[in-house]
């Protein structure tokens, strides 16, 4: 017997012009709007139990500022905290969510208050739009938008976005994932909620101008198309993942530009990848398996991950680099492009950790509805992991979501660590971080089975 009910919120959260952008290890000043950017909230209710899903676009928000939300949303609604399920989609052009108690930016710390509020609108909003609905789950595909960014070069060495067209590619490291996992909740006389979950990083703008990147395109897309239809996003595992293809034929490079660090990026391919994504939606729309949910669980697990902390040897260097850049003159260190974020980075993760800790608290989140089990990743998994958990046995869809009830950096894969690169030179974690997700995330879920 299906007791399910299903509601949506939505609210705008675009910052103050002014306020800076996070994605990059450069500052940006917003100058200008493209795009809305916007927090969504899916409630969902079965008998006495109550859980509040949110989405809204942020690039890597602060876990405090993440805290201070769930906090906010609970008390707001009376239900627990592990209830309440905030998700960034990882927009590189979206306002800077900082610890509000360690910025002396006052837009920041003004934005960052506010997003505390607002999403716990979007949170009550989605509450009083409570209606019984039925659920259905589906599998679509979006090909040719997604692309694994570590290479190996023809020197040995692997490089992250090593530039379009590069003669020194051997090949990529690894397989994308480009299933696009599909959510319909259908409310009795109101909505179409329409759930999208697939994994890969909206660094496609670039830019001073806010944009929710192809998230954005792609829930206008959707709800464009499909009549009282209202798109949520939860991004998957995209730690590894991005949209150049570095080998491009035809008119894939239409609408796009060099950017300054080699990767290729435009707002009109944002747009071209929100359609690419919402193909991926129609073809799973029309034929979701609809299921009765009769129950609603969660579960939240706070676990040890150790950090990967710099040798005495390693840290005279890391301060001077850091130093450099703090100071804003990168141009004295002898790197470029991606070389040099990736030198910045692992220099600012030594100077970081060179006093410790020697382990950090990552909070593991999931809520099964019926079937179907959303499973949360307090930071940037790569690819890996989300397969991994997708594979889990018990459920019909699992759904893995970054950037979740937390924000603590990259999650590379073993092998990752034995091949070097971007990712795991700056990630805060030992080599072996990803597996100890997949074996945590697998015990998580299988609580919930």
């Amino acid at each position: 017997m299906n007791r399910l009910y299903a509601g949506f919120g939505r609210v705008d959260i675009t910052p103050a012009l002014g306020t800076p952008i996070d994605g990059y290890f450069h500052e940006r000043i917003s100058e200008g709007v493209l795009d809305p950017l916007e927090a969504d909230a899916l409630a969902l209710r079965c008998g006495d139990s109550t859980v509040v899903l949110i989405s809204f676009d942020c690039c890597v928000p602060e876990t405090p500022v993440l805290n201070a939300c769930r906090k906010s949303v609970s008390e707001a609604l009376s239900i627990p905290v592990e209830a309440i399920y905030i998700h960034a989609t990882h927009t590189h052009t979206g306002g800077d969510v900082d610890d509000p108690e360690k910025t002396e930016n006052i837009l920041m710390k003004e934005y960052s208050h506010a997003i505390v509020r607002r999403l716990t609108d979007a949170a009550l909003l989605a509450v009083r739009d409570l209606k019984p609905a039925r659920m259905g789950y589906g599998v679509g595909n979006a090909p040719g938008v997604a692309f694994v960014r570590r290479f190996i070069m023809k020197d040995g060495s692997i490089a992250t976005n090593p530039g379009v067209n590069n003669p020194n590619i051997v090949r990529p490291v690894g397989e994308v994932d480009e299933r696009v996992n599909v959510l319909r909740f259908d409310q009795e006389e109101g909505n179409s909620l329409v759930l999208v979950n697939v994994g890969n990083h909206p660094d496609v703008v670039g830019g001073n101008l806010f944009s929710a990147d192809w998230p954005g395109q792609l829930r206008a897309t959707v709800e464009k198309i499909l009549p009282n239809s209202r798109c949520l996003f939860f991004n998957g595992a995209q730690g590894d993942i991005n949209h150049v293809n570095v080998f491009p034929k035809g008119g894939f490079l239409n609408d796009t530009f060099n950017d300054f660090d080699d990767v290729s990026r435009g707002y009109g391919h944002a747009r071209y990848m929100g359609r690419v994504v919402a193909g991926g939606v129609l073809q799973a729309y029309d034929k979701v398996q609809y299921v009765d949910v009769e129950n609603i669980t969660y579960v939240n697990r706070v676990v040890q991950a150790a950090s990967q902390m710099p040798t005495p040897e390693e840290i005279p260097e890391a301060i001077h680099i850091n130093d450099l850049h703090k100071a804003g003159r990168d141009a004295e260190l002898p790197y470029q492009g991606m070389m040099l974020t990736t030198v910045v980075a692992e220099a600012g993760r030594m100077v970081a950790l060179k006093d410790g800790p020697e382990s950090f608290s990552l909070t593991l989140s999931a809520i099964k509805v019926g079937p179907v089990v959303f499973f949360g990743i307090p930071g940037e998994p790569f690819n890996g992991i989300g397969r991994a958990l997708k594979e889990t046995e018990g459920f019909e869809m699992v759904l893995p979501t970054c950037i979740t009830n937390g924000s603590e950096g990259y999650f590379p894969m073993q092998d990752c660590y034995d091949e070097g690169g971007y990712e795991t030179r700056s990630s805060y974690y030992k080599a072996g971080i990803a597996e100890f997700i997949i074996e945590e995330g697998k015990k998580l879920l299988n609580e919930l089975r």
